[in-house]
Protein backbone atom coordinates (compact mmCIF):
# COMPACT_ATOMS: atom_id res chain seq x y z
CA UNK A 1 0.00 0.00 0.00
CA UNK A 2 1.49 3.71 -1.08
CA UNK A 3 1.16 6.28 1.93
CA UNK A 4 2.37 9.40 0.77
CA UNK A 5 1.56 13.40 0.72
CA UNK A 6 1.39 16.11 -1.60
CA UNK A 7 1.83 19.41 -0.56
CA UNK A 8 0.84 22.83 -2.74
CA UNK A 9 -1.79 25.39 -3.64
CA UNK A 10 -4.75 22.78 -3.46
CA UNK A 11 -7.84 24.36 -6.13
CA UNK A 12 -11.39 23.38 -4.12
CA UNK A 13 -13.33 23.60 -7.32
CA UNK A 14 -16.66 22.74 -5.78
CA UNK A 15 -15.81 25.50 -3.09
CA UNK A 16 -14.78 28.20 -5.40
CA UNK A 17 -11.48 27.97 -3.18
CA UNK A 18 -7.63 27.81 -2.98
CA UNK A 19 -5.34 27.73 -0.15
CA UNK A 20 -1.95 26.40 0.60
CA UNK A 21 -2.29 22.89 1.91
CA UNK A 22 -1.36 19.14 1.94
CA UNK A 23 -2.91 16.07 0.53
CA UNK A 24 -2.19 12.84 2.19
CA UNK A 25 -2.92 10.00 -0.06
CA UNK A 26 -3.37 5.44 1.99
CA UNK A 27 -3.52 3.19 -0.99
CA UNK A 28 -6.17 4.02 -3.66
CA UNK A 29 -7.98 6.95 -1.95
CA UNK A 30 -7.23 10.26 -0.11
CA UNK A 31 -7.31 9.91 3.64
CA UNK A 32 -6.95 14.03 4.83
CA UNK A 33 -6.60 17.12 3.08
CA UNK A 34 -4.74 19.79 5.58
CA UNK A 35 -5.45 23.55 5.04
CA UNK A 36 -1.84 25.11 5.93
CA UNK A 37 -2.33 28.71 4.87
CA UNK A 38 -2.95 31.00 2.11
CA UNK A 39 -2.64 30.40 -1.85
CA UNK A 40 1.08 30.75 -2.65
CA UNK A 41 0.82 32.32 -6.54
CA UNK A 42 4.32 31.23 -7.02
CA UNK A 43 4.03 27.53 -6.18
CA UNK A 44 2.41 24.72 -8.14
CA UNK A 45 -1.28 23.53 -7.47
CA UNK A 46 -3.04 20.38 -6.95
CA UNK A 47 -6.28 20.35 -8.67
CA UNK A 48 -8.58 17.52 -10.26
CA UNK A 49 -7.84 15.43 -13.11
CA UNK A 50 -9.19 16.45 -16.71
CA UNK A 51 -11.44 14.29 -18.08
CA UNK A 52 -12.38 13.97 -22.31
CA UNK A 53 -16.33 13.46 -21.91
CA UNK A 54 -16.91 12.09 -25.27
CA UNK A 55 -13.72 10.67 -27.77
CA UNK A 56 -13.33 7.64 -29.73
CA UNK A 57 -10.16 6.16 -28.76
CA UNK A 58 -10.02 4.38 -32.23
CA UNK A 59 -9.34 7.81 -33.90
CA UNK A 60 -5.88 8.47 -32.21
CA UNK A 61 -5.09 5.09 -34.28
CA UNK A 62 -3.66 3.99 -30.47
CA UNK A 63 -5.10 0.75 -27.85
CA UNK A 64 -6.95 2.33 -25.18
CA UNK A 65 -3.29 1.30 -23.33
CA UNK A 66 -1.53 3.81 -25.61
CA UNK A 67 -3.85 6.07 -25.50
CA UNK A 68 -3.77 6.38 -21.56
CA UNK A 69 0.22 5.97 -21.89
CA UNK A 70 -0.12 9.48 -23.38
CA UNK A 71 -2.99 10.74 -22.22
CA UNK A 72 -1.88 11.06 -18.55
CA UNK A 73 1.15 13.21 -19.57
CA UNK A 74 -1.79 16.15 -20.13
CA UNK A 75 -3.29 15.65 -16.61
CA UNK A 76 -6.46 13.70 -18.38
CA UNK A 77 -7.03 10.94 -15.57
CA UNK A 78 -10.02 9.43 -17.30
CA UNK A 79 -12.75 9.47 -20.50
CA UNK A 80 -15.90 8.93 -22.07
CA UNK A 81 -15.16 6.56 -24.80
CA UNK A 82 -17.83 5.10 -27.39
CA UNK A 83 -15.89 1.82 -29.16
CA UNK A 84 -18.54 2.19 -31.90
CA UNK A 85 -15.73 2.37 -34.87
CA UNK A 86 -14.30 -0.97 -33.88
CA UNK A 87 -17.61 -2.37 -33.03
CA UNK A 88 -18.30 -1.79 -36.83
CA UNK A 89 -16.08 -3.84 -37.46
CA UNK A 90 -16.13 -6.23 -35.23
CA UNK A 91 -19.17 -6.22 -33.35
CA UNK A 92 -19.64 -6.66 -29.68
CA UNK A 93 -16.26 -8.44 -29.40
CA UNK A 94 -14.43 -5.47 -30.54
CA UNK A 95 -16.27 -3.68 -27.61
CA UNK A 96 -14.65 -6.41 -25.26
CA UNK A 97 -11.37 -6.00 -26.76
CA UNK A 98 -11.26 -2.55 -26.21
CA UNK A 99 -12.50 -2.79 -22.32
CA UNK A 100 -9.85 -6.12 -21.77
CA UNK A 101 -7.36 -3.62 -23.22
CA UNK A 102 -8.01 -0.77 -20.83
CA UNK A 103 -7.86 -2.74 -18.04
CA UNK A 104 -4.47 -3.23 -18.13
CA UNK A 105 -3.16 0.32 -17.28
CA UNK A 106 -4.22 2.62 -14.46
CA UNK A 107 -6.88 4.67 -16.09
CA UNK A 108 -10.22 5.35 -15.83
CA UNK A 109 -12.21 3.91 -19.01
CA UNK A 110 -15.57 4.68 -19.45
CA UNK A 111 -17.13 2.86 -22.18
CA UNK A 112 -20.21 3.13 -23.68
CA UNK A 113 -22.79 0.51 -25.22
CA UNK A 114 -22.51 1.43 -29.54
CA UNK A 115 -26.41 2.19 -30.24
CA UNK A 116 -25.69 2.48 -34.18
CA UNK A 117 -24.00 -0.49 -35.74
CA UNK A 118 -24.41 -0.15 -38.24
CA UNK A 119 -25.04 3.76 -38.12
CA UNK A 120 -27.44 3.09 -40.69
CA UNK A 121 -28.46 0.73 -43.12
CA UNK A 122 -27.54 2.39 -46.28
CA UNK A 123 -23.66 1.04 -46.02
CA UNK A 124 -21.82 -2.27 -45.36
CA UNK A 125 -20.49 -2.78 -41.56
CA UNK A 126 -18.28 -5.47 -40.76
CA UNK A 127 -20.72 -6.36 -37.65
CA UNK A 128 -24.42 -5.67 -36.44
CA UNK A 129 -25.06 -5.09 -32.84
CA UNK A 130 -28.88 -5.25 -32.06
CA UNK A 131 -31.58 -4.54 -29.22
CA UNK A 132 -30.72 -7.39 -26.71
CA UNK A 133 -27.11 -7.26 -27.34
CA UNK A 134 -27.30 -3.50 -26.55
CA UNK A 135 -29.12 -4.45 -23.38
CA UNK A 136 -26.83 -7.09 -22.42
CA UNK A 137 -23.48 -4.37 -23.31
CA UNK A 138 -25.36 -2.16 -20.66
CA UNK A 139 -25.83 -4.39 -17.64
CA UNK A 140 -21.62 -4.58 -17.64
CA UNK A 141 -20.06 -2.39 -14.75
CA UNK A 142 -17.62 -0.96 -17.48
CA UNK A 143 -20.45 0.06 -19.83
CA UNK A 144 -21.59 3.42 -18.09
CA UNK A 145 -23.89 4.82 -20.81
CA UNK A 146 -25.66 4.31 -24.10
CA UNK A 147 -23.15 5.68 -26.93
CA UNK A 148 -24.37 8.33 -29.07
CA UNK A 149 -27.52 7.44 -30.94
CA UNK A 150 -26.77 8.82 -34.26
CA UNK A 151 -30.24 7.44 -35.75
CA UNK A 152 -32.33 10.49 -34.79
CA UNK A 153 -34.79 9.74 -37.78
CA UNK A 154 -35.37 6.30 -36.03
CA UNK A 155 -36.02 8.03 -32.43
CA UNK A 156 -38.13 10.41 -33.88
CA UNK A 157 -40.11 8.41 -35.93
CA UNK A 158 -40.12 5.55 -33.12
CA UNK A 159 -38.36 2.68 -35.08
CA UNK A 160 -38.98 -0.37 -32.74
CA UNK A 161 -35.49 -1.14 -32.43
CA UNK A 162 -33.90 2.09 -32.01
CA UNK A 163 -36.48 2.51 -29.11
CA UNK A 164 -35.63 -0.86 -27.53
CA UNK A 165 -32.44 0.64 -27.16
CA UNK A 166 -33.28 3.48 -25.63
CA UNK A 167 -35.72 1.70 -23.44
CA UNK A 168 -32.64 -0.92 -22.29
CA UNK A 169 -30.95 2.26 -21.25
CA UNK A 170 -33.57 3.54 -18.91
CA UNK A 171 -33.82 0.12 -17.32
CA UNK A 172 -30.34 0.03 -16.65
CA UNK A 173 -29.90 3.41 -14.98
CA UNK A 174 -27.60 4.91 -17.45
CA UNK A 175 -27.06 8.28 -19.42
CA UNK A 176 -28.08 7.94 -23.12
CA UNK A 177 -25.76 10.40 -25.28
CA UNK A 178 -27.33 12.69 -28.52
CA UNK A 179 -25.55 13.02 -32.03
CA UNK A 180 -28.05 15.47 -33.40
CA UNK A 181 -26.39 17.93 -35.91
CA UNK A 182 -28.36 20.90 -37.18
CA UNK A 183 -31.20 19.29 -35.39
CA UNK A 184 -33.49 22.02 -34.04
CA UNK A 185 -37.20 23.09 -33.33
CA UNK A 186 -39.69 20.48 -32.84
CA UNK A 187 -37.58 17.62 -34.26
CA UNK A 188 -34.96 18.70 -31.58
CA UNK A 189 -37.43 18.59 -28.85
CA UNK A 190 -38.92 15.12 -30.02
CA UNK A 191 -35.28 13.93 -30.20
CA UNK A 192 -34.07 15.05 -27.00
CA UNK A 193 -37.52 13.98 -24.80
CA UNK A 194 -36.63 10.45 -25.02
CA UNK A 195 -33.78 10.74 -22.18
CA UNK A 196 -31.28 11.67 -24.13
CA UNK A 197 -29.10 13.86 -22.48
CA UNK A 198 -26.15 15.32 -24.37
CA UNK A 199 -25.49 15.97 -27.49
CA UNK A 200 -21.30 16.66 -28.82
CA UNK A 201 -22.62 18.01 -32.51
CA UNK A 202 -23.08 21.64 -32.07
CA UNK A 203 -21.93 23.70 -34.40
CA UNK A 204 -23.80 26.94 -34.62
CA UNK A 205 -24.08 29.07 -31.76
CA UNK A 206 -28.15 29.35 -31.76
CA UNK A 207 -28.12 25.69 -31.75
CA UNK A 208 -26.67 24.56 -29.15
CA UNK A 209 -28.31 27.21 -27.20
CA UNK A 210 -31.63 25.87 -27.97
CA UNK A 211 -30.69 22.73 -27.32
CA UNK A 212 -29.66 23.81 -23.71
CA UNK A 213 -32.77 25.66 -23.08
CA UNK A 214 -34.38 21.79 -23.71
CA UNK A 215 -31.94 20.81 -20.51
CA UNK A 216 -29.58 19.00 -22.87
CA UNK A 217 -25.90 18.97 -21.94
CA UNK A 218 -23.75 20.51 -24.23
CA UNK A 219 -19.89 19.34 -25.23
CA UNK A 220 -17.41 21.56 -26.68
CA UNK A 221 -15.64 19.58 -29.12
CA UNK A 222 -11.77 20.26 -30.13
CA UNK A 223 -10.99 17.49 -32.36
CA UNK A 224 -8.47 17.09 -35.21
CA UNK A 225 -11.07 17.48 -37.73
CA UNK A 226 -13.75 18.80 -35.90
CA UNK A 227 -13.50 22.47 -33.95
CA UNK A 228 -16.35 23.94 -32.60
CA UNK A 229 -14.66 25.77 -29.71
CA UNK A 230 -14.63 29.25 -30.94
CA UNK A 231 -18.35 29.12 -32.19
CA UNK A 232 -19.64 27.63 -28.52
CA UNK A 233 -17.18 28.65 -25.91
CA UNK A 234 -18.82 32.11 -25.18
CA UNK A 235 -22.25 30.13 -23.99
CA UNK A 236 -20.17 28.96 -21.03
CA UNK A 237 -20.44 32.40 -19.09
CA UNK A 238 -23.92 31.01 -18.69
CA UNK A 239 -24.20 27.66 -19.09
CA UNK A 240 -21.24 26.19 -17.81
CA UNK A 241 -22.63 23.92 -15.04
CA UNK A 242 -24.52 21.67 -18.33
CA UNK A 243 -21.43 22.10 -20.45
CA UNK A 244 -18.24 20.06 -20.66
CA UNK A 245 -15.18 19.68 -22.91
CA UNK A 246 -14.34 16.76 -25.43
CA UNK A 247 -12.33 15.65 -28.57
CA UNK A 248 -14.16 13.62 -30.59
CA UNK A 249 -11.71 12.27 -32.35
CA UNK A 250 -8.03 12.99 -31.76
CA UNK A 251 -5.17 12.13 -34.01
CA UNK A 252 -1.80 10.87 -32.46
CA UNK A 253 0.13 14.07 -33.68
CA UNK A 254 -2.33 16.35 -31.65
CA UNK A 255 -2.52 13.87 -28.40
CA UNK A 256 1.18 14.64 -28.39
CA UNK A 257 0.93 17.83 -27.94
CA UNK A 258 -2.10 18.38 -25.54
CA UNK A 259 -5.58 17.62 -24.32
CA UNK A 260 -8.08 18.34 -21.94
CA UNK A 261 -5.97 21.00 -20.24
CA UNK A 262 -5.67 22.70 -23.98
CA UNK A 263 -9.12 23.87 -23.97
CA UNK A 264 -8.94 24.66 -20.33
CA UNK A 265 -6.24 27.60 -20.78
CA UNK A 266 -7.73 28.74 -23.96
CA UNK A 267 -10.83 28.99 -22.26
CA UNK A 268 -9.79 31.07 -19.88
CA UNK A 269 -6.82 33.11 -22.43
CA UNK A 270 -8.86 33.63 -24.74
CA UNK A 271 -13.02 33.89 -23.65
CA UNK A 272 -11.57 35.15 -20.06
CA UNK A 273 -13.84 32.52 -18.82
CA UNK A 274 -13.79 32.31 -15.05
CA UNK A 275 -11.51 29.23 -13.41
CA UNK A 276 -13.51 27.66 -11.47
CA UNK A 277 -16.61 27.59 -14.53
CA UNK A 278 -13.51 25.96 -16.58
CA UNK A 279 -13.03 23.28 -14.45
CA UNK A 280 -15.83 22.87 -13.59
CA UNK A 281 -16.80 21.86 -16.99
CA UNK A 282 -13.10 19.92 -17.59
CA UNK A 283 -12.98 17.85 -14.48
CA UNK A 284 -16.40 17.79 -12.49
CA UNK A 285 -19.45 17.53 -14.72
CA UNK A 286 -18.45 14.41 -16.29
CA UNK A 287 -17.56 13.01 -13.63
CA UNK A 288 -21.22 13.37 -12.29
CA UNK A 289 -23.24 13.30 -15.45
CA UNK A 290 -21.65 9.73 -16.01
CA UNK A 291 -21.50 8.69 -12.51
CA UNK A 292 -17.97 8.22 -12.98
CA UNK A 293 -15.73 6.34 -10.24
CA UNK A 294 -13.44 9.39 -10.41
CA UNK A 295 -11.72 11.41 -7.48
CA UNK A 296 -12.64 15.05 -6.95
CA UNK A 297 -9.69 16.08 -5.21
CA UNK A 298 -11.72 15.46 -1.46
CA UNK A 299 -11.27 13.58 2.00
CA UNK A 300 -11.70 9.96 1.13
CA UNK A 301 -12.05 10.29 -3.18
CA UNK A 302 -9.76 8.33 -4.92
CA UNK A 303 -6.34 9.78 -5.37
CA UNK A 304 -7.20 11.23 -9.00
CA UNK A 305 -5.63 14.40 -9.15
CA UNK A 306 -2.67 16.41 -10.87
CA UNK A 307 -0.05 18.90 -10.11
CA UNK A 308 0.41 22.26 -12.59
CA UNK A 309 2.72 24.65 -13.00
CA UNK A 310 -0.47 27.39 -12.84
CA UNK A 311 -3.60 28.03 -13.64
CA UNK A 312 -2.91 29.73 -16.57
CA UNK A 313 -1.22 27.19 -18.97
CA UNK A 314 -1.85 24.37 -16.91
CA UNK A 315 1.60 22.70 -17.99
CA UNK A 316 1.19 19.33 -15.99
CA UNK A 317 3.78 18.26 -13.70
CA UNK A 318 2.35 14.91 -12.13
CA UNK A 319 -0.50 12.86 -12.51
CA UNK A 320 -1.93 10.28 -10.15
CA UNK A 321 -4.61 8.16 -10.56
CA UNK A 322 -5.90 5.81 -7.86
CA UNK A 323 -2.68 6.83 -5.96
CA UNK A 324 -0.17 5.68 -8.54
CA UNK A 325 2.17 8.02 -10.19
CA UNK A 326 1.41 7.58 -13.75
CA UNK A 327 3.05 10.58 -15.36
CA UNK A 328 5.78 13.21 -14.29
CA UNK A 329 7.26 16.22 -16.29
CA UNK A 330 5.71 14.99 -19.28
CA UNK A 331 7.19 11.70 -19.25
CA UNK A 332 4.49 8.72 -18.58
CA UNK A 333 5.06 6.13 -15.32
CA UNK A 334 3.02 3.80 -17.06
CA UNK A 335 4.85 0.65 -18.60
CA UNK A 336 3.58 -0.54 -22.14
CA UNK A 337 1.32 -3.92 -22.90
CA UNK A 338 0.90 -6.31 -25.52
CA UNK A 339 -1.70 -5.71 -27.80
CA UNK A 340 -3.25 -8.14 -29.81
CA UNK A 341 -3.91 -8.20 -33.63
CA UNK A 342 -7.51 -8.46 -34.07
CA UNK A 343 -9.08 -7.55 -37.85
CA UNK A 344 -11.94 -8.18 -40.58
CA UNK A 345 -10.39 -7.30 -43.85
CA UNK A 346 -11.49 -9.13 -47.32
CA UNK A 347 -10.88 -7.12 -49.86
CA UNK A 348 -9.39 -8.06 -53.10
CA UNK A 349 -7.02 -5.23 -55.18
CA UNK A 350 -8.51 -3.35 -57.48
CA UNK A 351 -7.62 -2.40 -60.67
CA UNK A 352 -7.52 1.27 -62.08
CA UNK A 353 -10.72 -0.17 -64.84
CA UNK A 354 -13.40 0.03 -62.08
CA UNK A 355 -12.18 3.38 -60.47
CA UNK A 356 -13.79 5.36 -63.95
CA UNK A 357 -16.83 7.14 -63.62
CA UNK A 358 -19.22 7.74 -67.07
CA UNK A 359 -19.70 10.57 -68.68
CA UNK A 360 -22.49 12.92 -67.68
CA UNK A 361 -23.99 16.45 -68.10
CA UNK A 362 -23.93 17.49 -64.60
CA UNK A 363 -22.45 15.90 -61.57
CA UNK A 364 -23.21 16.36 -57.81
CA UNK A 365 -20.46 17.58 -56.08
CA UNK A 366 -19.31 16.90 -52.39
CA UNK A 367 -17.83 20.02 -50.99
CA UNK A 368 -16.05 19.47 -47.24
CA UNK A 369 -15.25 22.45 -45.01
CA UNK A 370 -11.94 22.44 -43.01
CA UNK A 371 -12.43 22.03 -39.37
CA UNK A 372 -16.10 20.96 -40.11
CA UNK A 373 -17.60 17.02 -40.02
CA UNK A 374 -20.76 18.87 -42.15
CA UNK A 375 -20.40 19.21 -46.08
CA UNK A 376 -22.39 21.02 -48.54
CA UNK A 377 -23.15 19.77 -52.31
CA UNK A 378 -23.28 21.78 -55.44
CA UNK A 379 -24.23 20.60 -58.98
CA UNK A 380 -21.21 20.56 -61.53
CA UNK A 381 -19.84 20.47 -64.87
CA UNK A 382 -17.68 17.68 -64.69
CA UNK A 383 -14.14 17.56 -66.78
CA UNK A 384 -14.46 15.02 -69.39
CA UNK A 385 -11.57 13.25 -70.71
CA UNK A 386 -12.42 10.38 -73.95
CA UNK A 387 -15.39 8.51 -72.62
CA UNK A 388 -15.14 8.97 -68.46
CA UNK A 389 -15.31 12.05 -66.05
CA UNK A 390 -12.29 12.73 -64.47
CA UNK A 391 -10.71 14.95 -61.96
CA UNK A 392 -9.79 18.74 -62.20
CA UNK A 393 -7.53 19.76 -60.35
CA UNK A 394 -8.04 23.29 -61.30
CA UNK A 395 -11.07 23.44 -59.79
CA UNK A 396 -10.33 21.42 -57.42
CA UNK A 397 -12.70 18.69 -58.46
CA UNK A 398 -11.05 15.60 -57.55
CA UNK A 399 -12.70 11.45 -57.66
CA UNK A 400 -13.91 9.89 -54.42
CA UNK A 401 -14.01 6.15 -53.79
CA UNK A 402 -15.64 4.08 -50.98
CA UNK A 403 -14.46 0.39 -51.53
CA UNK A 404 -15.90 -2.16 -49.58
CA UNK A 405 -13.40 -4.05 -47.11
CA UNK A 406 -15.86 -6.44 -46.18
CA UNK A 407 -16.10 -8.12 -49.51
CA UNK A 408 -15.27 -7.80 -53.35
CA UNK A 409 -17.66 -5.48 -54.93
CA UNK A 410 -17.71 -2.59 -56.90
CA UNK A 411 -16.49 0.66 -55.74
CA UNK A 412 -18.62 3.51 -55.03
CA UNK A 413 -17.50 6.85 -57.07
CA UNK A 414 -18.35 10.57 -56.78
CA UNK A 415 -16.57 13.69 -56.67
CA UNK A 416 -15.18 15.86 -54.12
CA UNK A 417 -14.04 19.85 -53.31
CA UNK A 418 -12.41 21.28 -51.15
CA UNK A 419 -9.16 19.07 -50.44
CA UNK A 420 -6.71 20.64 -52.65
CA UNK A 421 -4.38 17.77 -54.04
CA UNK A 422 -2.70 18.95 -56.96
CA UNK A 423 -0.54 15.35 -57.67
CA UNK A 424 -1.29 11.97 -56.16
CA UNK A 425 -3.77 10.24 -53.52
CA UNK A 426 -5.02 9.72 -50.25
CA UNK A 427 -6.38 6.87 -49.03
CA UNK A 428 -7.25 5.43 -45.81
CA UNK A 429 -9.49 2.56 -43.87
CA UNK A 430 -10.55 4.62 -41.30
CA UNK A 431 -13.79 5.69 -42.85
CA UNK A 432 -16.64 6.10 -40.14
CA UNK A 433 -18.61 4.57 -39.22
CA UNK A 434 -18.57 1.49 -40.96
CA UNK A 435 -14.47 2.06 -42.01
CA UNK A 436 -14.63 0.70 -45.36
CA UNK A 437 -11.46 1.96 -47.44
CA UNK A 438 -11.91 5.92 -48.57
CA UNK A 439 -9.67 7.38 -51.27
CA UNK A 440 -9.31 10.70 -53.28
CA UNK A 441 -7.09 11.84 -55.64
CA UNK A 442 -6.20 13.31 -59.09
CA UNK A 443 -6.01 10.43 -61.04
CA UNK A 444 -6.96 6.62 -61.24
CA UNK A 445 -3.54 5.21 -61.25
CA UNK A 446 -2.99 7.06 -58.12
CA UNK A 447 -6.18 6.21 -56.28
CA UNK A 448 -5.49 2.59 -56.95
CA UNK A 449 -1.82 2.75 -55.62
CA UNK A 450 -3.01 4.11 -52.62
CA UNK A 451 -6.09 1.80 -52.44
CA UNK A 452 -4.39 -1.43 -53.05
CA UNK A 453 -1.46 -0.30 -50.23
CA UNK A 454 -4.03 -0.31 -47.69
CA UNK A 455 -5.71 -3.72 -48.99
CA UNK A 456 -1.96 -5.08 -48.95
CA UNK A 457 -1.25 -3.29 -45.19
CA UNK A 458 -4.92 -5.10 -43.76
CA UNK A 459 -5.41 -1.03 -42.61
CA UNK A 460 -3.63 2.01 -42.62
CA UNK A 461 -3.17 5.19 -43.78
CA UNK A 462 -1.76 6.04 -46.97
CA UNK A 463 -0.33 8.88 -49.27
CA UNK A 464 1.20 8.67 -52.59
CA UNK A 465 2.60 11.04 -55.59
CA UNK A 466 2.02 7.77 -58.01
CA UNK A 467 6.11 6.94 -57.44
CA UNK A 468 6.60 7.56 -53.60
CA UNK A 469 4.13 5.73 -51.12
CA UNK A 470 4.09 6.06 -47.58
CA UNK A 471 1.73 3.98 -45.36
CA UNK A 472 0.76 3.86 -41.87
CA UNK A 473 -0.42 0.67 -40.77
CA UNK A 474 -2.90 0.03 -38.84
CA UNK A 475 -3.50 -3.44 -38.25
CA UNK A 476 -5.71 -3.55 -35.31
CA UNK A 477 -8.90 -3.77 -36.91
CA UNK A 478 -7.53 -1.46 -39.64
CA UNK A 479 -8.11 1.44 -37.42
CA UNK A 480 -5.59 0.77 -34.40
CA UNK A 481 -1.62 0.30 -34.36
CA UNK A 482 0.18 -1.90 -31.52
CA UNK A 483 2.79 0.85 -31.32
CA UNK A 484 3.31 3.70 -28.82
CA UNK A 485 1.80 7.22 -29.30
CA UNK A 486 4.99 8.46 -30.00
CA UNK A 487 6.10 6.39 -32.76
CA UNK A 488 2.21 6.02 -34.23
CA UNK A 489 2.61 10.13 -34.01
CA UNK A 490 5.94 10.64 -35.65
CA UNK A 491 5.16 8.36 -38.57
CA UNK A 492 1.71 10.19 -38.65
CA UNK A 493 3.19 13.32 -38.72
CA UNK A 494 5.23 12.64 -41.86
CA UNK A 495 2.30 11.30 -43.99
CA UNK A 496 0.42 14.25 -43.21
CA UNK A 497 3.01 16.47 -43.61
CA UNK A 498 3.43 14.76 -47.22
CA UNK A 499 -0.08 15.36 -47.90
CA UNK A 500 0.13 19.23 -47.50
CA UNK A 501 3.55 19.37 -48.74
CA UNK A 502 4.08 17.04 -51.32
CA UNK A 503 0.57 16.56 -52.47
CA UNK A 504 -0.50 20.27 -51.18
CA UNK A 505 -3.70 19.30 -49.60
CA UNK A 506 -5.44 22.64 -48.21
CA UNK A 507 -6.95 21.28 -45.53
CA UNK A 508 -5.41 21.22 -41.48
CA UNK A 509 -6.00 17.76 -41.15
CA UNK A 510 -6.36 16.08 -44.65
CA UNK A 511 -6.97 12.44 -42.88
CA UNK A 512 -9.23 13.34 -40.46
CA UNK A 513 -11.34 15.14 -42.97
CA UNK A 514 -11.74 12.40 -45.49
CA UNK A 515 -12.56 9.94 -42.99
CA UNK A 516 -15.64 11.50 -42.18
CA UNK A 517 -16.74 12.04 -45.93
CA UNK A 518 -18.33 8.72 -45.27
CA UNK A 519 -20.56 9.44 -42.24
CA UNK A 520 -23.61 9.67 -43.69
CA UNK A 521 -25.30 10.22 -40.35
CA UNK A 522 -24.13 13.92 -40.91
CA UNK A 523 -25.40 16.37 -43.45
CA UNK A 524 -25.27 17.28 -46.02
CA UNK A 525 -23.86 14.87 -48.65
CA UNK A 526 -21.57 11.95 -47.97
CA UNK A 527 -20.47 9.21 -50.03
CA UNK A 528 -21.17 4.90 -48.70
CA UNK A 529 -19.89 1.71 -50.57
CA UNK A 530 -23.12 1.70 -51.59
CA UNK A 531 -23.37 5.27 -53.49
CA UNK A 532 -24.20 8.96 -52.76
CA UNK A 533 -26.23 9.86 -49.65
CA UNK A 534 -28.26 12.85 -48.64
CA UNK A 535 -27.90 13.27 -44.97
CA UNK A 536 -31.06 15.71 -44.66
CA UNK A 537 -33.24 13.95 -46.63
CA UNK A 538 -31.91 10.63 -45.27
CA UNK A 539 -31.90 8.77 -48.59
CA UNK A 540 -29.64 8.13 -51.94
CA UNK A 541 -29.18 10.22 -54.55
CA UNK A 542 -28.22 10.09 -58.03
Amino acid sequence: MQIFSCEGNIVDIQKRAIFWGRVHVSGERITEIEVLGEEKKDKNYLMPGFVDSHVHIESSMLTPSNFARMAVCHGTVGTVSDPHEIANVLGVEGVEYMIDNGKQVPFNFAFGAPSCVPATVFETAGATIDSLQVADLLSKPEIKYLAEMMNYPGVIYNDPEVMAKLHAAHIAGKPIDGHAPGLIGEDAIQYFSQNISTDHECYEYEEAKFKLSLGVKILIREGSAAKNFKTLIPLAHEHWENMMFCSDDKHPDDLILGHINLLVARAIKEEKLDLFKALTMACINPVVHYQLQIGQLRKQDYADFIIVKDLLSFEVITTYIKGNKVAEYGQTQIPAVESKIVNHFEASPVNKSILSHPIAEQIRVIHAHDGQLITSSAWLQPKVLGDECVSDVERDLLKIVVYNRYSNSTPAIAFIQGFGLKSGALASSVAHDSHNIIGVGVDDDSLAIAINSIIEAKGGVVATNGEETMCLSLPIAGLMSDLSCEIVGSKYGVIDAFAKEGLESSLSAPFMTLSFMALLVIPELKLSDLGLFDGKKFEFVT
